[in-house]
């Protein structure tokens, strides 16, 4: 191969690596933007963190959660759904402009599928949206950013099988009572309270006709499903409103019995059943599946490849045994006295017809192989190498070769230099070649 075609593979090489990294970046931006977004969301007004920071406080155990990992159902005692989503099964549409942002009103894409299991799997609050993300991003709670009704409407009764209806209270505050634990009597403050009506459920806080907090029945599921009509009872924006932190206390610390409530912003479920997990025992069955296809391709080139190195190791090189370092040891001390005797006596025409046996020996060892290179002339062997590779080399490696063996014994140390020279810069070139 030529150094051009050498350097175009590692060029190519540099590229797919740099093409790699740079994909890599871009994943890790997305995945960091995704989770800021996540995070904004969260700390918003219309987010909850200030909710599991209060409960925290409180003595209950609360946690956020984003999804990424299974989570086992037992371990849950309460699961808050806040829902970003007035179109159920829909995709939200991208906004193109400030405006088109600033009204939008779903901030995540949520299924009914998704929502009906988590619902089934442990009880669950759900609290429907209110807000526009132009109250996220402004902060500012104007009535011009309350989302549309209809849409509400559709998602209770597409989880609860019965006819519902979503609306507001037109005044810019309204209390609602609401008696503890303790019998204590608390105020619920809510800005333009957002209220509902269902046949099936029993209100917590409101009237029948204007729900805030009511229990209402899961289409065909035995279990319950806790509605929260007014996001602003709990979120950020609504918890210094009235008495809504001290409601939210007493509420949480009875719904979830002094449990472990998880506020779950995930789309996915990611609610793990594990009683329906079959247990069985392991068989040697399992074990075979790693030696099936595609598997089994792999372990034939493992077995290829370490049956090359064996032959190497154990046949191209041989193995390294003390008896052979004594001999080579012994035949570098004959050659090193037989060139200084040859030196002595002025033979600088013979001293270099044994050199060049020796190079062409070294050059056979680096080409072939110290058992090969052994197994027969050097000489031809390398020549037949060249012949195969450049023919036109070969034939100059022949001519300087030839000349070594026509000169004299005697010969001036300036001639035997000049036909040293020849055959090292032949010699030289195949190496790096080939």
């Amino acid at each position: 191969m030529n150094m051009s075609a050498t350097s175009a593979i590692r060029k190519v090489k540099t590229e797919t690596l740099v093409f790699g990294m740079l994909v890599l970046v871009a994943i890790a931006v997305l995945v960091y933007l995704s989770g800021q977004r996540q995070q904004a969301l969260r700390t918003s007004p219309v987010g909850f963190d200030g909710l599991q920071i209060w409960l925290a406080r409180s003595d209950l155990p609360a946690q956020t959660f984003t999804g990424g990992w299974a989570v086992d159902r037992d371990s849950i005692d309460l699961l808050v759904l806040p829902l970003f989503d007035t179109r159920l099964d829909r995709a939200r549409a991208r906004p193109q402009t400030k405006e088109e942002l600033l009204l939008q009103h779903d901030e995540s894409d949520q299924r009914r599928t998704v929502l009906r299991a988590k619902a089934t799997s442990v009880p669950s609050l759900l609290i429907l949206p209110k807000w526009r993300s132009g109250m996220r991003l402004t902060g500012l709670s104007h009535p011009a950013l309350l989302v549309e009704e209809g849409g509400l409407d559709d998602a209770l009764e597409s989880l609860t099988g019965e006819e519902m209806r979503v609306g507001r209270i037109p005044v810019p505050f309204t209390d609602f009572d609401y008696i503890g634990p303790d019998e204590a009597r608390l105020r619920a403050r809510l800005y333009v309270a957002q209220v509902f009506d269902g046949p099936g459920c029993e209100p917590i806080i409101g009237a029948r006709n204007e729900m805030v907090l009511g229990s209402c029945p899961i289409d065909g599921s035995e279990q319950r499903l806790m509605v929260l009509s007014d996001p602003d009872l709990f979120n950020n924006h609504g918890l210094r409103l009235g008495d809504n932190a001290e409601i939210a206390r007493a509420l949480f610390s009875t719904f979830a019995d002094q449990g472990q409530i998880l506020i779950d912003y995930s789309e996915r479920n990611w609610i793990l059943d594990r009683t329906a997990i079959p247990e069985r025992e392991r068989t040697w069955s399992d074990l075979a599946r790693f030696f099936e296809p595609p598997f089994s391709a792999m372990w034939v080139s493992a077995a290829l490849i370490l049956a090359l190195l064996l032959w190497r190791a154990g046949l191209r090189y041989g193995p390294i045994t003390q008896e052979q370092s004594e001999i080579e040891a012994s035949k570098l001390q004959a050659i090193a006295a037989q060139s200084r005797l040859l030196r002595l006596t002025g033979q600088d025409g013979a001293l270099l017809a044994e050199y060049a046996q020796a190079r062409l020996a070294s050059v056979a060892f680096r080409l072939f192989g110290p058992s090969q290179a052994r197994a027969g002339s050097d000489r031809e062997a390398v020549l037949q190498h060249m012949g195969r590779h450049d023919p036109d080399r070969a034939v100059r490696l022949r001519t300087v070769l030839e000349t070594i063996d026509t000169l004299p014994a005697r010969l001036p140390a300036r001639d035997a230099i000049r036909h040293v020279d020849a055959l090292e810069t032949i010699l030289e070139t195949i190496t790096h070649d080939t």
